[in-house]
């Protein structure tokens, strides 16, 4: 591509949207051009709007430091600047629903990671190597709106990442019933422990809403198009436990599954290291090399070892072995600000790209 796509971030502010400035520096296809955030925000420039609240352990990129930041809620304003836009907005559920429908009202694509539009029913909620098929919805969602550019697609919840790809990995061998608990980083609190101390050494047993996230997103990625929805998949049945842990980045799942066809070890860990889909096809620029990796020792895998596996886009998998009540039990590994945030996103837009529903204005 000759010329890259200029992308807005909504709620550039905040660690999510931190993530994605430091995801796309450089990245050969879309080069962020506008930041939009909170009106106590607009007016100032980039680095003056964080101020102390910079989060990622690497620098600001130079060339975001002098972006003034537009106010959020000027859609118009900031929607005519930007071919796009990744949205990462701290709203209520209600507000961020409008405000990325206004946005693609403008015929600007969102690529969101908020969870406001994961059950509208034609909007895509996309792991690109799960269902990328599921982009096709936009369609009928643009018929909805009205629009012939803009449309609103989703990443789903990052709680998901380390054990739904595994899953779908073993999808020929029909998976029925799945007892999951996952054991989550700060930052998906959006903090550091540097504000909040009282995470070090802590475990709290409860993240409201991520439970029923954990147990119903994946059913809804598995689902089909049907009459311009996407219909959720009735199985496995999920049930699930979160926990928040004083470890920065990285979600770990302890996972138990009962199989209707019965799997040997061999081949379990072989289609996890075989998995591979579209985005590996085409070869796009965020998408892991292999997307699932799995762990032979009895020690991985580890949040300080493993989370950055294929710059933070893979899955690590292991302690894969036979259980007394289920079939098999594992653990998985996903980094919850990359592969389940930020990363995810920048993945989703890559394949929109291309599909052909993102392109210059």
């Amino acid at each position: 591509m000759n010329q890259k796509l200029k992308v807005g971030i909504l709620g550039g502010t905040g660690m999510v949207g931190q993530r994605f400035i430091t995801l796309l520096e450089n990245h050969p296809w879309f080069e962020v051009t506008t930041i939009a955030a909170s009106p106590r925000s607009a007016g100032k420039c980039y680095e003056e709007a964080v101020g102390n609240r910079w989060k990622m352990d690497t620098s600001m990129p130079e060339s975001v430091k002098n972006i003034e930041v537009m106010n959020v809620n000027e859609v118009e304003a900031v929607a005519s600047k930007v071919d796009f836009v990744f949205s990462a907005v701290d709203m209520s559920k209600e507000e961020i629903k409008a405000i990325e429908e206004a946005y693609a009202k403008t015929e600007t694509p969102v690529v969101s990671n908020n969870s406001a539009h994961r059950w509208t029913p034609d909007v895509p909620m996309v792991v690109p190597e799960i269902n990328p098929e599921h982009m096709k919805v936009i369609d009928f969602q643009k018929k909805r709106l009205g629009t012939t550019r803009g449309f609103v697609a989703v990443k789903p919840n990052c709680s998901i990442q380390s054990y739904a790809p595994v899953l779908t990995a073993w999808k020929e061998f029909e998976p029925y019933e799945v007892v999951a608990t996952t054991y989550q980083a700060i930052s998906g609190a959006g903090k550091t422990f540097q504000d909040w101390p009282e995470m070090e050494g802590n475990i709290i047993p409860y993240i409201g809403g991520e439970e029923e996230k954990s147990e119903k997103e994946p059913l809804r990625i598995w689902g089909e198009i049907k009459d311009g929805v996407i219909v959720p998949a009735t199985s496995p049945i999920i049930t699930c436990q979160c926990i928040r842990v004083p470890v920065l980045n990285g979600h770990t799942a302890a996972v138990f599954v009962k199989f209707r066809k019965q799997p040997t070890k061999e081949q379990l860990i072989e289609k996890l290291k075989s998995f591979s889909s579209i985005p590996q096809e085409l070869n796009l620029p965020s998408a892991p090399k292999h997307f699932i990796q799995y762990l032979e020792e009895d020690n991985r895998p580890q949040v300080s070892e493993d989370v950055n596996y294929e710059n933070g886009m893979g899955i690590s998998v292991g302690r894969l072995r036979e259980d007394s009540i289920y079939d098999w039990k594992f653990i998985g590994l996903s980094h919850n600000t990359v592969r389940g945030a930020a990363g995810g996103a920048v993945l989703c837009a890559e394949l929109l790209k291309a599909q052909g529903y993102i392109t210059e204005k």
